[in-house]
Order: C-alpha cells, then sequence, then structure tokens
C-alpha cells in the first residue's frame, strides 16, 4: 500500500486522499466535465440556476465539487429519460 492510500481503522477500506478526488473552481470542473476550462460558465449555470442542479459545494466563493460525485451524478442522469 503506497503513503497515498490510507485504511480507514473502522472498516478497512481503502481510502484515497481528498485531495485526489477534490475539484476547486469552475475551471477545474469545467475542465473535467467538458474537456474545456472555457466552459466555466456553464457549471456557475448548472450550480445555481438549472433545473437539475450539478452537486457542488462552496468554499468561500469558490465552486468545488468532488469528482467521484460527479460521476455518480452523471451515470445518474444517463439513467433518466
Amino acid at each position: 500500500m503506497t503513503e497515498a492510500a490510507r485504511v480507514q481503522p473502522a472498516t478497512g477500506e481503502l481510502c484515497l486522499p481528498l485531495a485526489d478526488d477534490l475539484l476547486r473552481g469552475a475551471d477545474a470542473i469545467a475542465e473535467f466535465v467538458f474537456g474545456s476550462a472555457k466552459h466555466r460558465r456553464k457549471i456557475y449555470y448548472y450550480t445555481s440556476d438549472a433545473k437539475i442542479r450539478m452537486p457542488h459545494f462552496r468554499i468561500g466563493n469558490v465552486v468545488c465539487a468532488r469528482k467521484s460525485t460527479l460521476l455518480a451524478w452523471i451515470k445518474q442522469q444517463e439513467g433518466i429519460r
């Protein structure tokens, strides 16, 4: 096991560091979801005004999201038709 991966004491499950899963800022989220930071305005729309909102949280005024949460949300959206 590497130093980067940790085992939670109660469960024994492998737990990756939060930093590897965290996207900080609309540019980083847009790069992850759309492949380009130029789509950052879409991130602001999807986190505030869209009918179905993208999962996110804020640290101060900075929009943040977890990669794993976004992937699960996208997978869920694919099932809704």
